[in-house]
């Protein structure tokens, strides 16, 4: 099994870098900058970027990149992908300068979703400055955040996650869309990998053609989260979920659009875990209170 460290970045298609530049500064508080190929970077700690707009036919989610430790834990993990029967691609040159990372593959899961897995990136150390204030967003050890990515194929893909992408179950949730019984459930499976970050990943029960459910970024402070819900106001973006607070992360955040037709959960105060202490439970309910997702999302 590979040995993911954490979400080290996630790469947005899009038609229009420059909307990526506006809203990353002035509704996520991060800082941008131009891309290789005229893409865009989006900054929000020591790292070179977090999120990576590339050029592209279409507004959506493109991938999630995997950080290993090094190249040995790198070349162990092409070898697992290639003894699983994955179709292992090496990154192109532009590819690999765009992420600025030693070597990179990707592969597909069983439900479409691409996946990175990099070593060794680049940076100056540059320190991050919000230019809207935010005090900081969590990263370091625990990663840029988490995504929710969708599995229509979901018994496979779970299994391809957990016995080749070395990914463990925190917890579940199911979920109907309407108050009819007969309505099938669909699972949420809630995903973490070897940080204490309570998920860095999930898999949704559900086709997506955006590619995404959602991607989360986590702030230091509640005031860095209600100044976030201003920004999205006075900048027109629409809100996909009120403030709440989930069940199973504790997380306080609300949901609201992006350009890359995906939402990102803004929050605070993520659990962080204790993995050998953990017992799995599922959850009845996604959220303590708030958190009223049929003011945007449509399933």
């Amino acid at each position: 099994m590979i040995d993911i460290r954490g979400l080290a970045y996630v790469v947005a298609e899009t038609t229009d870098p420059s909307k990526w530049m506006h809203y990353g500064e002035q509704v996520l508080g991060a800082m941008a900058s131009d891309a290789p190929g005229g893409g865009a970077y989006l900054k929000i700690d020591d790292r070179a970027f977090r999120i990576f707009a590339q050029p592209g036919n279409a507004d959506c989610y493109f991938a999630s990149g995997w950080e290993v430790a090094d190249q040995r834990a790198f070349d162990s993990a092409v070898r697992d992908l290639e003894s699983s029967g994955a179709q292992v691609i090496r990154a192109t040159a532009g590819e690999l300068e765009a992420r600025m990372a030693q070597e990179m593959v990707w592969i597909r899961d069983p439900s479409g979703n691409r996946h990175e897995i990099v070593w060794g990136f680049r940076t100056d150390g540059a320190r991050f400055v919000s230019s809207q204030g935010v005090s900081g967003f969590v990263t370091g050890e625990l990663g840029m955040g988490h995504a929710v990515l969708p599995a229509p194929n979901f018994d496979q893909t779970w299994a391809f996650l957990r016995d080749v992408m070395g990914f463990g179950l925190t917890d579940i949730l199911r979920l109907r869309f309407t108050p009819d019984p007969q309505e099938p459930e669909k699972r949420i499976y809630f995903l973490h990998c070897n940080n204490p970050r309570h998920h860095s990943l999930a898999l949704f029960e559900f086709p997506m053609p955006n590619g995404c459910v959602h991607l989360m970024l986590e702030v230091k402070s509640i005031d860095d989260v209600g100044r976030a819900y201003d920004r999205m106001l006075k900048n027109q973006v629409k809100l996909m979920a009120t403030l709440g607070r989930h069940v199973n992360d504790e997380m306080i955040s609300f949901y609201m659009a992006t350009p890359g037709n995906f939402p990102i959960e803004y929050g605070c105060g993520g659990r962080v875990m204790d993995w050998s202490r953990h017992v799995v439970f599922e959850a009845t309910a996604p959220s303590h209170w708030g958190h009223d997702f049929s003011v945007g999302f449509k399933f």
